[in-house]
C-alpha cells in the first residue's frame, strides 16, 4: 500500500531541512582537504624533485595516482552509495583522507619517497568516495529551485582545496638547499593537513546524516517512493550507456576536465620554465585559476536554477574555455607575469566553472538514475583523459616547449566544443518536477 499510494503522499510531504546547509558545508570541507592533498606536490614540483631525488615525472605521478585509482574503483563505490547511502560513503571518504594524511608524516626523509606514495594512494582512495557526491547531496538534500546552486557549492569545496594546494605549499616550503630545513618545512604542512583531516572526520561522525526527514523536491519524492526491488544497479549503468546524449556529455566532460587536470598538474613546470625562481607566483597563478573558476561555478549554478538552460549554458561555457585556453597559450611567454595572471583568471572562470555544469546537466539527462552513478561515469571519463593529457602534454613540453603542450589542449577543447553542440537538451528531471506539480 505504501508503494502504491506513496507518490501522492510523498509529494505532499515535500519539505526542506534546516540541516541541509551544514551537511553541504561539511562535505565541501573534507572535499577541500582531499583536493589540497592532490595538488600539494605538483604546486612545488621542483622542490619535491630535489628533496626526494626523483624525476619530475615521478612527482607528476603523485597527482596522476588520484586519477588512476578512481577508474577501477568507481563502480564498486557507486554501487555502495546506492545500496548503503550517503552517510557510509561520507564516513569512508573522510576517514581515508585522514589516514592518508597521517601516513605522509612518515615520509620526511629523502629516502622515504615510497611512504609518501603510499599516503597519496590512500588519499586517492578517499577521492573515490568524494568526487561523485556533489550532485547526489544536492538532489537528496535540496529543493528544485536550489539544487544547481547546492551542487556548485559542493564542487566549490574541491576547487577551494586545489586553490589552497596552489597557494599554501609555496609559502610554507621555501626552496632552500638544506635538506633538514626542507624536511622541517614539509613536516609543518603534513602536520597541519593531518590535524584538519582528523577534525573533519570527527565532525562527519557527529553531523552527517543519511537524508532529511522529508524529501526536498517532487522529483526526489518520486525516487524515494519507488520500491527497492524495482531498482537494479547493473540495469541502471546499462541504461546510462544506452543514453546517447549522456554518452556525448560523458566524452565532452572528460575532454574539458582532463585538460584542467593536465593544466593544474603541469602549471608549476610551465611557469618556472618562462619565469625562473617564481615558485610562489606559480602557486598564485594556480590560485587565480581556481578562485575565478569558483566564481564562474557559482554564477552558472545560480543561472541554471533561474533559467534551466542547461544545454545553452554548457555550450557557451565550453566555447569560452576554448577561447581562454587560446589566449593563455599565446600570452604565457610574453615575459609579463601580470598578463599570465589575467589570462589564467579568464581561463579558470570558464574551465573550472564548467565542473558543476556537467554534473547537473548529467542529472537532468539521466533522471531517475542515481546521480552518484552518472557523476561517477563523468569522473571516470575525466580521469582517463586527465592521465592521457598530462603525460602527452608533459612529453610535448619536454621535447618541443610549453607552446606545443598548450596547443594540444586547445585542439582538444575545440573537439569538445563541437561535440557539445550535438547534445540534445532532454531535461527529464525538470519534466518530472513539472508533471508531478501539475498532478
Amino acid at each position: 500500500p505504501a508503494a502504491a499510494g506513496g507518490v501522492g503522499d510523498a509529494a505532499a510531504e515535500v519539505r526542506l531541512s534546516r540541516l541541509r546547509w551544514a551537511v553541504l558545508l561539511l562535505f565541501s570541507s573534507y572535499s577541500l582537504c582531499n583536493a589540497f592533498q592532490w595538488i600539494q606536490y605538483g604546486s612545488i614540483n621542483n622542490v619535491f624533485v630535489r628533496f626526494y631525488g626523483v624525476s619530475a615525472f615521478a612527482i607528476d605521478w603523485l597527482s596522476m595516482s588520484y586519477m588512476l585509482i578512481y577508474i577501477p574503483l568507481l563502480f564498486p563505490v557507486a554501487w555502495l552509495l546506492d545500496k548503503r547511502g550517503l552517510r557510509l560513503i561520507a564516513l569512508a571518504g573522510s576517514a581515508l583522507n585522514a589516514v592518508g594524511a597521517w601516513v605522509k608524516l612518515g615520509s620526511l626523509k629523502p629516502h622515504l619517497f615510497p611512504v609518501t606514495v603510499l599516503g597519496q594512494v590512500i588519499c586517492g582512495l578517499a577521492q573515490v568516495f568524494i568526487l561523485g557526491m556533489p550532485s547526489r547531496i544536492a538532489s537528496v538534500w535540496f529543493g528544485s529551485q536550489e539544487v544547481s546552486t547546492a551542487c556548485s557549492v559542493a564542487v566549490f569545496g574541491n576547487q577551494l582545496g586545489i586553490a589552497a594546494g596552489f597557494l599554501v605549499p609555496p609559502v610554507l616550503i621555501p626552496n632552500v638547499e638544506d635538506v633538514e630545513k626542507l624536511a622541517y618545512h614539509i613536516s609543518i604542512m603534513f602536520f597541519m593537513t593531518a590535524g584538519v583531516a582528523s577534525a573533519l572526520f570527527i565532525l562527519v561522525i557527529i553531523v552527517f546524516k543519511e537524508k532529511p526527514p522529508n524529501p526536498p523536491s517532487r522529483a526526489q519524492a518520486l525516487i524515494q517512493s519507488r520500491p527497492t526491488a524495482e531498482y537494479s544497479y547493473l540495469q541502471s549503468i546499462l541504461r546510462l550507456l544506452r543514453n546517447a546524449n549522456f554518452l556525448l556529455l560523458m566524452v565532452t566532460y572528460g575532454l574539458n576536465v582532463g585538460c584542467f587536470y593536465a593544466l593544474s598538474t603541469l602549471l608549476n613546470r610551465m611557469v618556472i620554465h618562462h619565469y625562473p625562481g617564481e615558485e610562489v607566483n606559480a602557486g598564485r597563478i594556480g590560485l587565480t585559476i581556481i578562485l575565478s573558476g569558483m566564481v564562474g561555478a557559482l554564477i552558472s549554478g545560480i543561472w541554471l536554477d533561474k533559467t534551466k538552460t542547461y544545454k545553452q549554458t554548457t555550450l557557451v561555457v565550453y566555447i569560452m574555455s576554448l577561447v581562454g585556453m587560446i589566449i593563455y597559450t599565446f600570452t604565457l611567454s610574453l615575459g609579463h607575469l601580470w598578463v599570465v595572471f589575467v589570462t589564467a583568471g579568464l581561463l579558470g572562470f570558464f574551465m573550472t566553472g564548467y565542473l558543476p555544469l556537467g554534473f547537473e546537466f548529467a542529472a537532468e539527462l539521466t533522471y531517475p538514475e542515481s546521480e552518484g552513478t552518472s557523476s561517477g561515469l563523468l569522473n571516470v571519463s575525466a580521469q582517463i583523459f586527465g592521465i592521457a593529457f598530462t603525460i602527452s602534454q608533459g612529453q610535448l613540453m619536454d621535447h618541443f616547449g610549453t607552446m606545443a603542450g598548450n596547443l594540444l589542449l586547445c585542439s582538444i577543447l575545440l573537439l569538445g566544443t563541437i561535440m557539445t553542440a550535438f547534445i540534445k537538451a532532454d531535461l527529464r528531471r525538470q519534466q518530472a518536477n513539472l508533471e508531478n506539480k501539475q498532478t
